[in-house]
């Protein structure tokens, strides 16, 4: 089935006229949608302790909601993605809101830890489809607009809103459960939630009427389901194997690796794969963007993960004020993110990405029970040029590089390999630190993070596909 067009009689597509196909209108909704999955992501850390006291519950049991939504986030981007190819962005989109409105009164309204876990596999499900469709939509409305090259600022907005964000969960959701109580930071959804709904039906263009001819096993074949499946069940084998750490549980991984094959070999031989294993095998280019952006968000993970541990254990500092530690990182991550998004920058961006993350990396060395805490600042804000540069850069490679017809996937699985990272950097700090906090764990870890950055750096700098301009991209 191709892409969903826009109905030309849709008043949204009468209001955006050629000069303005990018109004704060058409972009508002995407941004707010984009930002749930980052913020949700971290915004019940603050609220775990208060959630098991009222529940009656461990709290090592309720680490368990911050799982369920990484791995419902990983396995739901690109499938989001998939289905907004087939079934229309816009279709996709609304859909993903109406389950974030579901999760949030779900969540809020919860009486044990089961619903609380379905709650945040619904807000997963929910938010990640904001991403992948929002690609999509925007490739849509550049190509009716007539634009050769990615719209650099939208572009930029999205970014700021799906990553930069990240870190605003933590002191947003510790204003929320001291003044309203850990259902708060369910029920913020819901509201935000409603705004991105109303906003979408009125500003963004339908998608078309879908064929009424295909039955639902077209249906199903165009979205491979076998492969979606597929795919979920090896991510879900593989992320919990990771999430076990430093318990290695091989029999997961064994499993993993399995069922990685066997996808492989289904795909190879699927019409319309879910995975297109050939494409990425051939697009070397859009491969080394997938691993330069799980590289970086790996380090800059350990960071939100490990040094906030260790300024809250060594350092003695409350989760607030070590979440406030952090919102440095996000603010010059988004100050970075929108001139190089705006120029459509490729090469410079994520080769300073790199650069930024072995620096970033050396200075966790000089991190010590004496040294000066304003060190920490320090270090995170060369963490966040980092961040900025590789989301900008890598999703402008990204928007490049993907074939038009499969946008929509692709976005997802930039994510997705996101979500890796920020797995993998839970997994190295729960091994460094299983035993306990300490400068000498944090200084390991830092050499590990030296070890990446320089892979990271040179695996960038070698990459001749990163030397054509974008002027010379191929047209989608």
């Amino acid at each position: 089935m191709p892409p969903s067009r826009p109905s030309t009689s849709d008043p949204a597509v009468i209001e955006t006229s050629r000069d303005h196909p990018f109004s704060w209108r058409f972009a508002t909704p995407l941004f707010i949608g984009s930002a749930l999955n980052p913020i949700n992501s971290s915004l019940v850390a603050t609220a775990l302790v208060p959630i098991a006291d009222g529940l009656g519950v461990s709290i090592g049991q309720t680490a368990a909601l911050v799982t369920a939504l990484y791995l419902a986030s990983a396995i739901a981007q690109p499938t989001a993605g998939k289905a907004a190819e087939v079934l229309g962005p816009r279709r996709v989109f609304l859909t993903g809101i109406g389950l974030v409105i579901v999760g949030g009164l779900v969540g809020g309204f919860a009486q044990d830890l089961l619903t609380l876990l379905i709650s945040r596999v619904l807000l997963g499900l929910g938010t990640s489809c904001a991403y992948p469709t929002a690609m999509l939509l925007i490739r849509r409305r550049a190509r009716d607009a007539g634009l050769e090259k990615p719209p650099g600022a939208v572009l930029g907005g999205l970014q700021i809103a799906g990553i930069a964000t990240a870190s605003l969960g933590l002191p947003l959701g510790g204003v929320l459960v001291g003044a309203l109580g850990w259902r708060a930071v369910f029920f913020i959804n819901v509201p935000v939630a409603l705004v991105a709904l109303v906003a979408t039906l009125c500003w963004v263009s339908s998608d078309d009427p879908l064929d009424r001819t295909l039955s639902a096993r077209g249906i199903a074949a165009g979205l491979d389901v076998i492969g979606i499946a597929g795919f979920a069940a090896a991510m879900i084998a593989l992320l919990l194997f990771l999430f076990g750490l430093p318990t290695a549980h091989w029999y997961l991984l064994t499993i993993s690796v399995a069922l990685w094959i066997a996808l492989v070999r289904w795909e190879l031989r699927a019409r319309t794969p879910f995975l297109d294993f050939r494409l990425l095998a051939g697009n070397r280019a859009l491969t080394s963007t997938y691993l330069r952006f799980g590289l970086v968000l790996l380090c800059v993970y350990v960071v939100l993960y490990g040094v906030t541990q260790w300024v809250q254990t060594v350092r003695g500092l409350s989760e607030t004020e070590a979440g406030l530690l952090l919102l440095p990182m996000t603010l010059v991550s988004g100050l970075v993110i929108s001139p190089v998004s705006r120029r459509n920058l490729v090469r410079g961006p994520v080769i300073a990405a790199g650069l930024a993350c072995l620096i970033g990396s050396a200075g966790v060395l000089l991190l010590g029970t004496a040294a000066w805490i304003g060190w920490v600042v320090v270090v995170t804000l060369v963490f966040g040029i980092a961040m900025g540069t590789a989301a900008a850069g890598n999703q402008t490679a990204l928007y490049l590089q993907a074939p038009a017809e499969q946008l929509g996937t692709a976005s997802g699985l930039l994510r997705t390999f996101g979500y890796l990272g920020s797995i993998a950097a839970s997994a190295l700090t729960g091994v460094v630190f299983h035993t306990q906090v300490s400068d000498h764990g944090m200084h390991l870890v830092a050499w590990i993070m030296v070890g990446i950055s320089v892979v990271l750096v040179v695996m960038t700098v070698a990459d001749r596909t990163l030397r054509t301009r974008i002027s010379q991209a191929p047209n989608h």
